[in-house]
């Protein structure tokens, strides 16, 4: 027994730093393992690298035979557009017969009475548009045909019939029924500025001058038409006429000299032709 102690004795003891066999083991298989996923990824790499290398090059153009369309039977079988005519004036209205009335005030009673040719006739055979006078109501009516060949005629006829009642002779109001950017603008010397007594009669006289000298050059200067009618005043013309001669006739109802409007309304007029 005393022997064996001393062979023991004799072999260098482990230290308790040192790894156990089972230990290298391990980590020997681990160093294999990770050999191996080392060369399982080394071809994914290359993998990737030729795949970018393809994309790197220019696309392969690929010809395709075009196969000629046969027309489907269902369209072969459709049968042509319709042509339809563009509905007539009474057609637009279901074939309603449409109507105007126009009232004659008591002192244009006897002028209509000398023109009513000159008035009937445009309107019923130019315009195609019925027109008659009712006696007991003190009105013309117009009504619209089935031969009506446009929508705005009755419209038109009812504007000219108007137009001369508040005063414009059938020449000058003729020309509604001709040109569609015509109307008739209407204002009073009070919605400009109060007046009464002498003061409104000398507004109007300044409005019309020495035997209607002043309302004929602003007439001539803006080819318009201006009826005074008492405190009533009437413009027929364009859009862009109709305003130069209101602010022509505003500025004599203010009070502005003859001469000074006339002035101001030959540079507005120089202007105006300029443009045009």
């Amino acid at each position: 027994m005393g022997g064996l102690g001393k062979q023991n004795s004799s072999y260098p003891s482990l230290p308790l730093s040192c790894p156990s066999l089972s230990h290298i083991d391990e980590t020997n298989t681990q160093r294999k393992r990770g050999g191996q996923n080392l060369l399982t990824l080394r071809p994914r790499f290359q993998k990737s690298d030729q795949l970018k290398m393809q994309s790197n090059e220019a696309p392969v153009s690929m010809e395709v035979e075009p196969v000629p369309s046969k027309p489907s039977s269902a369209s072969a079988a459709l049968p042509p557009k319709p042509s339809f005519e563009p509905l007539k004036a009474h057609e637009m209205s279901d074939g309603r017969v449409q109507f105007r009335k126009v009232s004659v005030p008591p002192h244009r009673y006897s002028p209509l009475k000398k023109v009513w040719m000159e008035i009937y006739t445009p309107v019923y055979e130019q315009m195609k548009i019925d027109i008659r006078m009712n006696l007991k109501g003190r009105k013309v009516e117009l009504k619209s045909r089935a031969d009506t060949p446009d929508v705005s005629n009755l419209q038109k006829c009812s504007d000219f019939v108007q137009a001369f009642m508040l005063g414009f002779d059938v020449i000058d109001a003729i020309a509604l029924l001709r040109m569609d950017e015509l109307y008739v603008e209407s204002f009073e010397i009070k919605d400009v500025k109060t007046l009464r007594g002498e003061h409104l009669s000398r507004a109007i006289g300044r409005l019309s001058g020495k035997g209607g000298k002043t309302k004929f050059a602003i007439e001539n200067a803006t080819k318009t038409r201006i009826v005074i009618a008492d405190t009533k005043i009437h413009i027929l013309g364009s859009f862009a006429n109709i305003k130069v001669a209101r602010d022509s006739l505003c500025s004599l109802i203010l009070g502005s000299p003859a001469g000074k409007v006339y002035s101001k309304l030959r540079a507005v007029t120089a202007r105006l032709a300029e443009r045009f």
